[in-house]
């Protein structure tokens, strides 16, 4: 059975490029009926933080990647690692290296003067003496040969053994190190496909070598290109957003996040929108490029419209709420939601914006945009309100098709054609002149609040005439 895994290290919010690397590992595996283990490698003591654990759980939670197995910790693992550890050693495999990290840097630093690659140099490799002082545990990389490895994204790389250093596999303070963890936990959790960025390509000849010293069964790689800025260097911070929780905290939707991600590196023929049964059935390593992917920041927003204008009135209202609170509205239970949410999702492309657009619902008092006010809210027009102010207020039911009979018969009786009412109207109820559909956007302000506002309106046009 195929099972997958995703990583991460607990240092920080969950980055975009990890969340697609969780994706396409959820999917492929989604795909093939398999199994998805969730591992946070959190034994960088000093960096790892349990928010930064939780920010990451919370963000694959919103993702809707549901994980099968885990989270399994590395740190609650250590005795296995120091275990394979013993094992090396005792098969004459590994050995303690006694350098210290000032003499290392010091190697280092001369084999760059003199145009040599700053390798370990094995002077450690053969030496019996002293396991009582200080030390490493290096793992015997052979000294002639080649690792092949075939990547079912990158296709065939070879790594020539002459270029890779005996690797520290235990550090002196006793924790063991990313690539000996790593193939201990996929081999014991029977991770059958590594699917990773292609930034892990050049530790994969050495893990491979890891996995036949144990005497492991190695899996199959895909290594992933990387994810680029628009000025196609690797997305940063420099480049706006990176984290899932930035976007999620901007107001963007997880099923317009999953479909972009998906999209960063793997298509299928043109189709844009693809619903997340349609990932699990069509995804497939065979159709994600070798090209990295750049990072389009107006894609994911346009897709995210996409995603508001298809999602239910009722769903969207509960996720609008708490971007509403941020603005200091008390929204939650508010029955007039859904059909504010259902005014403003034709436009809004995002939750945050959307909140922006439904402040005249919620304010308890709206300010006239000064032209507006000038342009529309004249004497002329007193007689008007009161004929709306009547004719709303007595309304039994507020709907659009009540409110529409209202003015239509106003219209009817003035002579006049819709925007010679509605345009007064909008500014009396919103303060501007841009709002969705009249009719609309009073049912969904209410009738108290619009017979409110259209009073201020009249008061104001009759101290004008004074």
């Amino acid at each position: 059975m195929v099972r997958t895994r995703f990583a991460p290290s607990p240092t920080g919010y969950l980055h975009i490029g990890g969340a697609r690397t969780a994706l396409f590992n959820w999917l492929f595996a989604r795909h093939h009926r398999g199994s998805f283990i969730l591992r946070i490698e959190d034994t960088d003591v000093e960096r790892s933080t349990e928010e930064a654990t939780q920010a990451i759980l919370d963000a694959m939670e919103w993702l809707g990647l549901k994980w099968d197995e885990g989270p399994y910790f590395q740190s609650k693992r250590l005795h296995l690692y120091r275990e394979h550890v013993e094992r090396l050693l005792e098969r004459g495999l590994a050995y303690r290296c006694y350098c210290t990290p000032e003499e290392l840097e010091e190697r280092r630093k001369r084999a760059l003067e003199e145009g040599r690659p700053p390798r370990y140099d094995g002077r450690c490799r053969d030496r019996k003496d002293r396991p009582d002082l200080p030390h490493a545990i290096r793992f015997k990389v052979p000294r002639n040969g080649a690792t092949i490895v075939r990547d079912l994204i990158k296709g065939t790389v070879s790594f020539d053994h002459s270029e890779i250093e005996d690797l520290v596999i235990l550090r002196s303070d006793g924790m063991p190190t990313y690539n000996l963890c790593v193939v201990v936990d996929d081999a014991l959790m029977g991770i059958t496909h590594v699917i990773r960025g292609d930034d892990h390509l050049n530790n994969t000849p050495k893990q491979i070598l890891l996995y036949e010293a144990f005497g492991y069964k190695v899996p199959e790689f895909a290594h992933v290109p990387m994810i680029l800025g628009p000025d196609r260097t690797r997305l940063s911070k420099r480049h706006g957003a990176t984290s899932v929780t930035a976007y999620r905290e901007m107001g963007y939707l997880p099923e317009a996040m999953v479909n972009y991600l998906v999209r960063l590196g793997w298509s299928y023929g043109d189709q844009e929108i693809f619903s997340v049964e349609e990932l699990i059935e069509k995804f497939s390593l065979e159709n994600v490029g070798r090209s990295s992917a750049v990072f389009n920041p107006e894609k994911l927003l346009w897709l995210n419209a996409h995603y508001i204008k298809e999602k239910d009135d009722r769903e969207l209202a509960e996720l609008l709420v708490p971007f509403l609170e941020k603005r200091g509205y008390r929204a939650r239970g508010d029955e007039r939601l859904p059909k504010i949410v259902k005014t403003l999702k034709e436009r809004a492309k995002t939750l945050e914006e959307m909140a922006e657009m439904a402040d005249f619902y919620f304010a308890e008092e709206i300010e006239y945009d000064e032209e507006a006010r000038k342009r529309f809210l004249t004497p002329e027009r007193l007689e008007i309100f009161d004929a709306l102010i009547e004719g709303l207020s007595g309304l039994e039911e507020f709907t659009e098709k009540g409110i529409e009979g209202v003015f239509r018969r106003i219209m009817e009786e003035k002579g006049l054609k819709l925007g010679k009412l509605a345009q007064p109207v909008r500014v009396a109820v919103t303060g501007r002149t841009v709002s969705p559909g009249i009719f609309e956007t009073l049912e969904a302000l209410g009738k108290e609040r619009t017979i409110k506002r259209l009073k201020k309106a009249r008061d104001l046009l009759k101290e004008a005439t004074l």
